[in-house]
């Protein structure tokens, strides 16, 4: 199952601050909750499901902060898409939490 990371920031705005631009983007995407996992972080956003439906999704979230006023944003995705094996965002966590015990 692809893993999806991404990340997006308006630029040019009042404020330092993006945080009400990141809760904007988490409200619209709860509403994709039956689709897709995802989890907030403190520099992005992981992703997880159907790479078709992953694509579809963040380009609607990247009108999000357009929405709320921002000129300008810049969205970056980085995409796990890995064949050999079925692998979700907890399971690569627990991968490392293994290792850290030994």
């Amino acid at each position: 199952m692809p893993i999806v990371e991404f990340s997006i920031v308006p630029l040019g705005t009042q404020s330092t601050s993006i945080s009400v631009y990141v809760a904007a983007v988490h409200k619209v995407l709860e509403d994709y909750k039956e689709r897709v996992t995802y989890q907030l972080t403190p520099m992005s956003t992981i992703i997880e499901g159907n790479l078709a439906d992953i694509m579809e999704i963040v380009q609607k979230l990247h009108e999000v902060p357009f929405e709320n006023g921002a000129k300008r944003i810049l969205t970056s995705i980085k995409i796990d898409d890995r064949r050999d094996k079925k692998q979700q965002m907890s399971d690569k966590i627990d991968s490392v939490k293994t290792k850290l015990i030994l």
